[in-house]
């Protein structure tokens, strides 16, 4: 799934549930003359489609890929159909549902108390924890797309970071030099947002164990998208 893939329009009927395996997928809301913030990021944590087992069939937000990578696709209807057998698989939907709930909550709280600075930050972290490595591509128009701020607000958000040495910025490759101090320079919204997840979905990554997630990491051919 190359970078700027939609996989899901507001109002579009879904077809299809989406795993992310290293690719990294962007909830956004956009608004009648196209301005868009980003309600919530999902990584192989995660799904796409949450409408499909939850009773609705559309959404009201575009699923965008933020970072290039794969993923697994599954028809809807398969998806509903062992979801209605309530196995392992509804209790571990509705746990990540609520640990989505809770991204969403904090991000709207975020865009509204915190500044530009701890939003980039905070953003950053988030990208982070989904991606293999300490890098990722992005401009930074779609980072200001994202948070829904100005570019000119990024631009020295980011200035900031790379002259304390956190971040490394070139050609749109973002690079994290120092994670710890990022975390210190974030707002306490992305912790709130790890521990809800850690909590909520730390157990079902635990029981697949590193030999299955390197798997779902590196999956490229078969059912990959």
């Amino acid at each position: 799934m190359p970078l700027g893939s939609v996989l899901a329009e507001s109002g579009e009927l879904l077809r299809y549930i989406y795993f992310p395996t290293d690719s990294i997928i962007s909830l956004l809301y956009v608004m009648k003359d196209g301005a868009s913030a980003e309600i919530a990021v999902v990584g192989n944590e995660g799904v796409i489609g949450v409408s499909l087992f939850m009773g609705g069939a559309t959404t009201p937000s575009r699923a965008i890929v933020q970072s290039a990578g794969f993923a697994y696709r599954l028809i809807g209807l398969r998806l509903k159909e062992e979801f209605e057998r309530h196995g392992q698989l509804l209790h571990v939907l509705l746990r990540y549902t609520q640990s989505l709930i809770t991204q969403m909550a904090q991000t709207a709280v975020c865009n509204r108390h915190h500044s530009v600075d701890e939003q980039l930050c905070r953003w950053l972290l988030l990208s982070l924890d989904r991606l293999p490595a300490n890098q990722l591509n992005m401009t930074q128009e779609l980072i200001a797309n994202m948070l829904g701020v100005r570019r000119e607000g990024v631009t020295a958000a980011a200035r900031k970071l790379q002259d304390l040495g956190v971040i490394r910025y070139s050609r749109g490759r973002i690079t994290v030099l120092d994670r710890p101090k990022l975390e210190k320079l974030s707002c306490e919204c992305y912790e709130v947002v790890k521990k809800e997840t850690d909590r909520l979905l730390g157990y079902a990554l635990r029981r697949q164990g590193p030999r299955a997630r390197g798997r779902r990491a590196s999956a490229r051919e078969g059912a990959a998208v």
